[in-house]
């Protein structure tokens, strides 16, 4: 896993919901042979189960997490939370990626892994110090949609009412939109936010 990652934290999340231990491995970013020997490719998350066979897509490892013992993403979803997700992926991005590699993040860790991760991101979103002078834009283009979350949220702690998938899908995103200084959620956002990582034990990542 890498501990800025979205996918990862699905997975994170699903497991500390149901108060399982995962043993949990941050590779470098510039790690791929690791992930390649688990995997066959380079990719993150990957989730080894117990027997040995590597799972590699993050709500297929949800499922898993939840189907030990007794459920507790039992609660409906609706497509209009899913749609969300999606959307705001790609507008969280450049307000995101940029600053991840200023957070200390253990998969950072070396000056070889960081400079790999840049050179990768660079190529997708564009300079960084550039991306971070636009944050104002990114924030103003990001707002509609949190707003629009914040009339779908039902409850502080499961969006529909009862813990379900959709919750995986939008704590998540929440969680890499918070390192953003200067951007403020509307309030039952930033109480579903807070609550939520609450319940799972979890501190939000730093802000810059």
């Amino acid at each position: 896993m890498f501990e800025h990652c979205s996918l990862c934290f699905r997975v994170r999340m699903a497991a500390a919901l149901k108060r399982l231990h995962l043993q949990e491995t941050v590779v470098l970013d510039d790690d791929s042979d690791t992930m390649i020997g688990l995997a066959g490719k380079r990719v993150i998350p990957i989730l080894v189960k117990n027997c040995g066979h590597p799972m590699l897509e993050s709500m297929d490892m949800v499922s898993y997490v939840d189907s030990i013992g007794r459920p507790v993403l039992t609660g409906p979803e609706r497509g209009e939370i899913a749609a969300w997700s999606d959307k705001v992926v790609a507008k969280t991005g450049p307000l995101t990626m940029a600053r991840y590699p200023l957070l200390g993040l253990p998969e950072f860790a070396t000056a070889a892994a960081l400079d790999h991760y840049i050179l990768r991101k660079r190529k997708s979103f564009g300079d960084f110090v550039e991306l971070r002078a636009n944050t104002r834009r990114y924030i103003k283009g990001l707002m509609p949609d949190l707003e629009e979350l914040d009339r779908l949220i039902e409850t502080p702690s499961a969006i529909n009412g009862k813990l379900s998938r959709d919750d995986i899908r939008v704590l998540p995103l929440l969680r890499s939109a918070a390192v953003v200084k200067g951007l403020t959620f509307p309030s039952k956002v930033r109480a579903y936010f807070e609550t939520m990582m609450d319940q799972i034990g979890f501190q939000p990542l730093p802000v810059v």
